[in-house]
């Protein structure tokens, strides 16, 4: 039976490469910018200016300290929106124009998710990009031999909400992708909780 599962598994990791799975993964993950999150490890550089040259960690509140311009909040924003904020905030110490401001993300740790439930390798994950449902549950190892992939949830917390989020992966796990959407196969975002009862 394990065999069987194992071939169910590379079956679907195969089936990703099918036209109707590709057209709902460009949707969902291909082109998404990177969004920052805690514990995200940022690269930061003012063109010309070594003493601003540095690496930061995002704290778990959200945000990093930068000198001359104070506390940052980081969470949820692009790159390209802190060296806005950054520039903005460096303003008032250059007579002119401020130099241009790069920030990267150098190392994307803090996105994370997990996996539990009848999984094989249940924990958590940082793949250091975005992933679907299915995706995820590849990472875990599959699914167990009697796992329920018809009724497994995506759990999601929102500020003080939670959010439950029905995927159904049997029809995909068995080759069936004619009927395919992206619901079908939602992004899993940082913090979220894979559950394979």
């Amino acid at each position: 039976m394990r065999a069987f599962f194992s071939a169910v598994l590379a079956a679907a990791i195969m089936v990703v490469s099918l036209p109707s799975v590709a057209i709902a993964q460009q949707t969902v993950a291909p082109g998404v910018a990177y969004r920052i999150n805690p514990g995200d490890e940022l690269e930061i550089s003012v063109w010309g200016d070594e003493r601003l040259q540095r690496s930061v960690r995002v704290l778990p509140d959200g945000t990093f300290a930068f000198p001359l311009v104070g506390q940052i909040s980081a969470v949820g924003r692009l790159p390209s929106e802190l060296e806005r904020i950054i520039t903005s905030g460096l303003q008032p110490q250059y007579r002119g124009p401020v130099p241009q401001v790069t920030v990267s993300v150098k190392n994307p740790t803090g996105f994370q998710f997990s996996v539990i439930g009848k999984v094989r390798s249940p924990g958590t994950f940082t793949p250091g990009r975005y992933v679907n449902a299915l995706e995820a549950l590849g990472i875990a190892g599959g699914p167990t031999e009697f796992a329920d992939v018809a009724n497994a949830r995506i759990i999601r917390k929102s500020g003080q909400q939670i959010q439950t989020i029905r995927v159904r992966l049997n029809d995909i796990l068995r080759g069936n992708t004619g009927s395919l959407t992206p619901s079908d196969l939602p992004q899993i975002q940082s913090g979220d909780t894979l559950v394979v009862p």
